[in-house]
């Protein structure tokens, strides 16, 4: 009679996830939050692989580290090749993270066409562009987990009038259910994770130390960090996230209580 043993869960094969924007801040502390998760983490970033050492290091340190990719996920042809290069690597992408995208501080006013379409093309084409090529190869597979990191910002307005940012991260959320729609029929979940103030060298910088702080007394949990984000991707990938598709999880200290 045949037996069969289940092996405990750290021997099982690690998932992938690719995570884009990974280099530093939210996607940093997504990539490590999903590391102790026991996923391997692929990152994909426009910084050069150098000025990212301290988020390679932190995962060859869980040794859940798959590679760095230094590339434009706006470039359909770069995002093509990645992929390419992945397929011939023998790689199986598991869990994508569209996580890249920035953001200025400027209002309707300042903003030009340039502005407003250079914007739209990090925040929101890197992730049509990426969620298509992961989607056709989950297809094959009939499995899959996309996780879209949108934003407070794209239900409730940006607070400080920054229109581009937030019409790219509303934009996030339509591409969210509708993926989830196309992808449910096939096993692939797709969602979005919407986080409010959090804790990165991106606030600082489109930020002023005293709108922070009065941010920050808006919001009845304060500002957030980054593994908090990253505790709610880890989840909507996980076992507990297998009957949730086409949802938005807000993580934003309590932002939408009125």
């Amino acid at each position: 009679m045949l037996s069969t043993t289940l092996s405990p869960s750290s021997q099982l094969p690690s998932r992938l996830a690719l995570i884009t924007g990974a280099a530093r801040g939210l996607g940093r502390g997504i990539a490590e939050t999903l590391a102790d998760q026991g996923f391997q983490i692929a990152i994909a970033d426009i910084t050069a692989e150098k000025d990212a050492s301290e988020a390679i290091h932190a995962l060859r340190a869980k040794e859940k580290f798959a590679g760095y990719h230094q590339i434009d996920v706006s470039d359909e042809p770069a995002v093509r090749r990645l992929f390419a290069d992945l397929d011939a690597d023998g790689r199986v992408i598991d869990v994508l993270v569209n996580n890249a995208g920035t953001s200025r501080p400027q209002t309707i006013r300042d903003t030009t066409l340039n502005d407003w379409n250079d914007l739209l093309r990090i925040n929101l084409t890197s992730a049509f562009l990426c969620s298509k090529e992961a989607f056709a190869r989950m297809e094959q597979r009939r499995g899959g987990c996309i996780v879209n990191i949108s934003s407070v910002a794209a239900e409730r307005g940006a607070l400080l009038g920054h229109a581009h940012y937030s019409a790219s991260k509303a934009g996030l959320l339509g591409l969210t259910r509708t993926l989830a729609r196309t992808g449910a029929p096939v096993g692939i979940r797709v969602n979005a994770v919407a986080p409010g103030i959090i804790d990165t060298e991106l606030l600082r910088t489109v930020h002023s130390a005293e709108e922070i702080s009065n941010i920050a007394t808006s919001v009845p949990l304060g500002i957030g960090n980054p593994r908090d984000v990253g505790l709610a991707v880890a989840f909507l990938c996980g076992e507990g996230g297998r009957y949730i598709t086409g949802a938005v999880l807000d993580v934003n200290g309590g932002a939408h209580i009125h």
